[in-house]
């Protein structure tokens, strides 16, 4: 595998693309989806345009939707169209769901009346139901036909259908009978009638049953497939093992989102962004207002701490040139330090049960952060001024504006999630508001503790 990795690299890099085609259509499909994980979106359209075509079907059909939607995008209509065709009914439908309505349109009209029904058909049902999972692509055996002919019948139509391993018996209303493995056909006497070798009774879910459940199903009991039939007991599609592992995987990504309070924060997060890019004028005021007339207020209050130690800065005026320093590397880690934390609460990778361990140890990044910048700025300080005492208070302030700015970082967005403030507007005003400050205060109480003497 990392020779192959290191080898499309390195064929990507000279541009050698002859040799790039040959090496991907002679490897493994799997190989092909791992490293399409660590390229750009241009280097995805572009292996994937080397494949032949069988193999970038297989490939297409197990990329995620991002990847499969921004392939799409890529294609000329004639192309989309082309690989659209060649998808099962369940994989155009879920490819469907994230596609622009106007490109949406475009390859539904493509489709024949059938393949455009058996997809209204999968639409029809709600989300995360087994309904709008399924596939129609089966194989349905009359259960008067001999096991000859319908191994007569099942070659001839199993290079359309998605699964040939489990095959299902109705009568002529369509009603689920009974269900044969294809195992027990090809074993099976030819002249033996499907009704005589068939499972009576089979293991089947409802179009409204619960994804989750319909997973756990086929996990639990080992199938290849389940049937899935309407409220009349007709059958109308199957879900394959593939497709449950992929709800098993969502469904406890959801679970891990769920148990770190996370699920409901995406949740408000995504109304108040709607809020603030589409909302009425009177709307965003409301949200925004509060939060810059407190940083107004804070704004004021610098001004004040400043103001209060005007004789400081008379008597020592090279502390002033300083103070943007101690302000600006304050409101960068401040700034770092919540990116962070909200992208790590999204993901996952911060739990808000113990939130304060997570603080706790980017105040402890922060301080070490501070440490390195005010010993670097000390030393500056020195050499330009020769005070010792300056450079003491330089490296004092920075290391504790930067490990409060960090603490910040942390703790303001936690709150402001807490209390359903908006923490998109909210975290970098009040972050600068507290920082200016303390930051100002512990920096001039510094500047009269050292350098008192040259007052």
């Amino acid at each position: 595998m990392q020779n192959f990795q290191e080898s499309v690299w390195a064929h990507l890099e000279a541009k050698n693309i002859d040799r790039l085609k040959e090496l991907l259509n002679n490897a493994d499909e799997l190989d092909i989806i791992n490293i399409m994980d660590e390229l750009s979106n241009d280097e995805i359209v572009l292996i994937y345009r080397l494949l032949n075509k069988d193999m970038a079907l297989e490939v297409f059909e197990k990329l995620d939707l991002n990847d499969q939607q921004n392939l799409i995008n890529s294609f000329t209509e004639e192309k989309a169209i082309e690989v659209f065709k060649e998808l099962g009914p369940d994989d155009r439908v879920r490819l469907l769901d994230e596609l622009p309505a106007v490109v949406t349109r475009r390859m539904l009209a493509a489709l024949s009346e059938g393949d455009r029904a058996d997809i209204s058909l999968i639409m029809g049902y709600e989300p995360e139901t087994a309904g709008r999972l399924m596939t129609t692509e089966y194989v349905r055996l009359n259960k008067e036909w001999t096991a000859g002919e319908a191994l007569g019948k099942l070659r001839n139509i199993a290079k359309e259908k998605e699964t040939i391993y489990t095959l299902y018996i109705t009568d002529t209303s369509k009603k689920l009978e009974g269900v044969l493995s294809l195992r027990e056909l090809l074993v099976a006497d030819p002249d033996a009638k499907i009704s005589e070798i068939m499972q009576t009774s089979p293991i089947k879910v409802t179009t409204d049953t619960d994804q989750e459940e319909v997973a756990n199903n086929l996990k639990k009991l080992e199938l290849l497939a389940l049937p899935v039939v309407d409220k009349e007991d007709r059958l109308v599609g199957i879900i394959t093992v593939d497709d449950a592992m992929d709800i098993l995987e969502d469904e406890a990504t959801e679970d891990i989102l769920a148990s770190a309070g996370i699920t409901d924060i995406a949740s408000s997060e995504t109304v108040r962004s709607e809020e603030l890019i589409e909302g009425k004028l009177t709307t965003i005021w409301k949200m925004r207002l509060p939060i810059l007339g407190l940083t107004l207020i804070a704004g004021l209050m610098a001004g004040a701490v400043i103001d209060h130690f005007e004789e400081t800065l008379e008597s020592v005026a090279i502390v002033a040139v300083f103070i943007p320093i101690i302000m600006d590397m304050g409101g960068s880690i401040g700034t770092q330090s919540s990116t962070i934390f909200a992208r790590g609460l999204i993901l996952g990778h911060i739990q808000t049960k113990s939130i304060w361990k997570h603080v706790l140890k980017e105040s402890m990044v922060g301080l070490s952060l501070g440490i390195i910048a005010g010993s670097v700025t000390a030393t500056a300080a020195y050499i330009w001024q020769g005070n010792l005492e300056l450079s003491i208070v330089l490296a004092l302030s920075l290391a504790f504006t930067m490990t409060i700015a960090a603490f910040l970082g942390f703790v303001v967005p936690y709150v402001l999630v807490k209390l359903k403030f908006d923490q998109a507007t909210g975290t970098g005003p009040v972050i600068t508001s507290i920082k200016d400050i303390t930051g100002l205060m512990v920096y001039f109480l510094l500047v009269s503790f050292f350098l008192g003497h040259l007052m």
